[in-house]
C-alpha cells in the first residue's frame, strides 16, 4: 500500500516543490506546491472547504496552489484515491491532472470543476451536504448523485447518462447531450398530515 500526505508534519517525505506562481483562479495565491510523486487517479474525494479543479491531461499530477504551510488541510493520494480536506474559512485550491478518473465525491463545502472538456469511458460522481461540481464531461457512461442542497452544473456529451438527485438539490443540465437519460427523483413529496377521526364508539359511550 503506497500512500503520499501532505500535511505540516509529513511534507519533507514526499518530493514536494514549492514554487512562486500567480493562479488565475486564484487571485491572492502566490504559492505553488506540486505533489512529484503522484501515483495514478482514479478516484476524488473532496472534504470540506476545498476547491478542486480537475484537467485531463497526458500524466496524472497534483498541485497545491495556496500559502499551504499555514493550512490545516490534507492531501493523500491512496491506492488511486486522492482526498482533498480543509476546515479552514479560506478555501484551499487543488488542480488534478487526470488520466483515467472514474469518480468524484464531493461533501461539505467542496467545489469541483473541470477545467476544460473531462475525457472519461466512466463517471460516477457523488455530491452531497453544500458541495458545488461544474463539470463539461465527454463519457460513455456517467451516473449522478445529487443530494441535499447540492448543486451541479453538467454539461457536455454523455452516451448513457443517469441522474438521481432529491427535491432540495439543483440540477442543471441545459446544455448536456445524451443519447439514452435516465432521471430518478429520490426524495417523495412531503404528505400532508392526516386530519384526526374521531373515536364514535368511545364518544357515544360518553
Amino acid at each position: 500500500m503506497k500512500t503520499n500526505i501532505i500535511t505540516l508534519i509529513a511534507v519533507a517525505t514526499l518530493g514536494l516543490t514549492t514554487t512562486s506562481k500567480t493562479f488565475a483562479k486564484t487571485a491572492d495565491s502566490n504559492y505553488v506546491t506540486v505533489l512529484n510523486n503522484a501515483t495514478k487517479i482514479n478516484s476524488i474525494e473532496a472534504n470540506g472547504n476545498v476547491e478542486v479543479y480537475i484537467v485531463s491531461g497526458a500524466k496524472d499530477g497534483v498541485k497545491v496552489f495556496d500559502s499551504y504551510y499555514n493550512q490545516n488541510a490534507l492531501v493523500q493520494n491512496e491506492n488511486g484515491v486522492l482526498r482533498v480536506t480543509s476546515y479552514k474559512k479560506e478555501k484551499l485550491v487543488i488542480e488534478v491532472t487526470v488520466t483515467d478518473l472514474r469518480s468524484i465525491t464531493a461533501t461539505g463545502n467542496a467545489v469541483v470543476k473541470a477545467d476544460g472538456r473531462l475525457s472519461t469511458i466512466e463517471l460516477n460522481v457523488d455530491l452531497s451536504d453544500n458541495a458545488l461540481a461544474q463539470l463539461k464531461v465527454d463519457a460513455l457512461s456517467a451516473k449522478f448523485n445529487v443530494n441535499d442542497r447540492a448543486k451541479a452544473d453538467i454539461s457536455g456529451t454523455i452516451e448513457d447518462y443517469e441522474l438521481n438527485y432529491s427535491r432540495s438539490s439543483s440540477v442543471n443540465r441545459t446544455d448536456l447531450a445524451a443519447t439514452n437519460r435516465a432521471e430518478k427523483i429520490t426524495t417523495p413529496l412531503s404528505q400532508p398530515a392526516k386530519p384526526a377521526i374521531a373515536d364514535v364508539t368511545n364518544i357515544a359511550s360518553l
